[in-house]
């Protein structure tokens, strides 16, 4: 009898350790892999800044000019123009969803002017006889998961906004049809 039982929880160890060994080994499959179980898109999007009204959203602004300079070549030159425009995009979601439509407003159409400079870079880059294929597959994987971040603001801004400064007349911007200017931009560079 008591090597019975003995036989029973010894074969419950190794059904549990069997498990235990499945998880683990699952886990360590996406790690190491790097699959995404949450994301659609693979590109990532950087942690929001400095943003507007902070103490040093003007001194990153005065460093973002300067940066400019710090970044040589055509592939450089690409790069500090899609870091910035994912900069301005994260600040616009982040705005838009704190409601401050115009404050978001101006810095997606700082995003879409940035994204736009990029594939000028890469296509300096190809005259120039330079491997430009990685290049293009990071700024696909950009484009897509910027039209992912502007096709869920869409749904969540309201299509217009009107605003009104203290001494002057109000003007209304069309949110939505910025952010399908801003959507259509992206489109045309995958």
């Amino acid at each position: 009898m008591a090597q019975e039982k003995f036989k029973i929880k010894n074969l419950k160890f190794k059904i549990n350790d069997k498990i235990l060994s499945c998880v683990l080994a699952s886990i360590l499959f996406f790690v190491f892999t790097g699959t995404s179980v949450y994301a659609e898109s693979s590109y990532v999007l950087p942690y929001p800044s400095s943003m507007p009204g902070g103490i040093l959203y003007k001194p990153h602004l005065v460093w973002e000019k300067i940066m400019k300079y710090w970044y040589f070549g055509n592939f450089g030159q690409f790069e500090y123009n899609l870091k910035q425009s994912d900069r301005y995009l994260v600040e616009a979601k982040t705005l838009f969803e704190y409601k401050q439509f115009l404050l978001g407003y101006s810095a997606l159409i700082k995003s879409d002017s940035y994204f736009s400079q990029s594939p000028l870079y890469l296509e300096l880059a190809k005259k120039e006889n330079k491997n430009i294929e990685d290049k293009k597959n990071i700024l696909r994987g950009a484009a897509l998961k910027h039209m992912e971040i502007l096709y869920r603001l869409k749904n969540e801004v309201p299509k217009t906004f009107e605003w009104t400064p203290e001494k002057s007349s109000s003007t209304a911007l069309s949110l939505e049809d910025t952010i399908s200017e801003s959507i259509e931009i992206r489109k045309n560079k995958l």
